[in-house]
């Protein structure tokens, strides 16, 4: 009797062995718990789970951009999140991945836009960004995205050398304009973002509208970035469209992760989208139309996903 329960109690071991091995995890590459790559990445979380059998994913506290490619191209996380031009930097071992080389990436899918808005405050006489010369402008923090773009938007225009930059986070950048120490600030974010509604709620706030020949350039000079618009009212002082330049987020992989694997997140993610749109407003613009505009190649599960979206 006692070697019978032994037996079932080992075959249940055993069975319960068997069946965590079988469970897969994903660990999701996302940034800090502040930031909105954490929001949507616990978002894709919950919806993996719900949604793809036997598969535990977690969304992983990071230093975003630069570390998620270095961990999901390492093996040490299945999917990361990214900006469009951190992601083709580390497939090209460019930038900040000149010294390691070029990392194995793939993209899974386009999120949704990170534009650039460059506000300032009416009256101050800054209509266009010819009329920044001389000005003080808070271009984002030492290191920041927001200030690589910045500096080349503004190369663009020939106005970058004719400057005062300050260094400022967003809120410290709109604190300053409010207060009369800078005459323009910029933000690399979707929008509406907190920190400009902020500022529109505060002063008459204006955002600078680029031309679209001189985004094109920089377009061409870098292919990851893309040119976007803002449609009137996405702020209430907002009357008019304000074309920008946009450097979106994109979710990614290595290519070594099994392409049935991908296919199944993919396929969990833009079958679902109704969930995500509850954890955050920006989730509205993950839509299937636009996913496979990615910097660079996209993972074969993720592109077998999108080809037969079309077909279907």
């Amino acid at each position: 009797m006692k070697k019978n329960i032994l037996i079932a109690a080992l075959l249940t071991a055993v069975m319960t062995s068997s069946a965590s091995l079988a469970t897969e995890r994903i660990s999701i590459g996302t940034g800090g718990t502040g930031g909105l790559f954490y929001v949507i990445g616990a978002g894709i979380a919950e919806t993996v789970n719900k949604h793809v059998d036997d598969t535990t994913a977690r969304a992983e506290v990071t230093g975003a951009s630069v570390e998620n490619n270095h961990r999901v191209a390492a093996g040490q996380m299945t999917i990361g999140f990214s900006s469009s031009s951190t992601l083709f930097e580390a497939k090209n071992g460019q930038g900040p991945f000149e010294r390691t080389g070029a990392l194995d990436v793939a993209s899974v899918a386009y999120l949704y836009p990170a534009v650039l808005q460059v506000a300032t405050v009416k009256g101050k006489g800054i209509n266009s960004f010819d009329d920044l010369k001389g000005k003080r402008v808070s271009v984002g923090p030492p290191g920041s995205n927001a200030a690589v773009i910045t500096q080349r938007l503004l190369e663009e225009y020939g106005v970058f050398k004719q400057i005062t930059p300050r260094f400022l986070s967003y809120t410290e950048g709109v604190k300053a304009l409010v207060s009369g120490q800078v005459d323009a600030t910029v933000v690399l974010a979707g929008a509406p973002t907190s920190s400009l509604i902020d500022l529109n709620s505060q002063v008459d706030m204006k955002l600078l509208s680029a031309d679209k020949e001189k985004l094109q350039s920089m377009v061409e000079k870098y292919p990851f970035y893309q040119v976007a618009q803002l449609q009137p009212g996405v702020y209430s002082d907002i009357a008019e469209p304000v074309t920008v330049i946009n450097d979106p987020a994109i979710l990614f992989t290595s290519s070594k992760v099994d392409k049935n694997q991908i296919y199944s997140i993919t396929n969990a993610i833009f079958s679902n989208l109704d969930e995500l749109v509850q954890v955050h407003p920006q989730a509205k613009n993950i839509q299937l139309e636009t996913a496979p505009t990615t910097p660079i190649d996209l993972h074969p599960g993720a592109k077998q996903y999108f080809d037969e979206s079309k077909t279907n």
